[in-house]
């Protein structure tokens, strides 16, 4: 936290929640797709040119998208190679943690009932001596942000 209270966003762990825990499943490069919009429907009134009625209607959420270097062995790349081959989806809740310079939490995001959506890898490139990246994309539910 800066002198000002704004939090840096270079400091978090990411955690599935009924999955080992294996230290490598917390490290990521980048998260990102925390988001959500109130969707609405228009309705007009008769009589009333002038402007239509927004009427909220639903919530939406973006996918989760996790970043991380390819790594060849750990629960999370096995959960989502299962799902893929079967299509025997397991959704785990997940915790989003920003941490504070102290390593304490500062504010927790709760995704509920994600599931993997996509995986893909970076290029490989023999000119460069680059870490191969891993993206993962989850669908879920909702969340919740809260304070520790």
């Amino acid at each position: 936290m800066d002198r000002f209270g704004f939090l840096g966003a270079f400091h978090f762990k990411v955690e599935f929640l009924g999955l080992g825990g294996g230290n490598v499943d917390t490290r990521f490069q980048s998260v990102s797709g925390l988001s959500v919009s109130i969707e609405a429907d228009s309705l007009s009134e008769g009589g009333e040119n002038r402007f239509q009625h927004q009427l909220p209607t639903r919530t939406s959420y973006s996918d989760l998208v996790l970043k991380r270097g390819l790594t060849d062995s750990s629960e999370l790349f096995d959960w989502f190679a299962q799902s893929a081959e079967t299509l025997e989806i397991r959704p785990l809740d997940v915790n989003i943690t920003l941490l504070n310079a102290d390593h304490e939490p500062a504010m927790v995001w709760k995704i509920v009932h994600a599931w993997p959506k996509k995986s893909s890898v970076g290029d490989f490139n023999a000119e460069a001596s680059a870490i191969v990246i891993q993206t993962l994309e989850l669908g879920y539910r909702t969340y919740r942000m809260e304070k520790p």
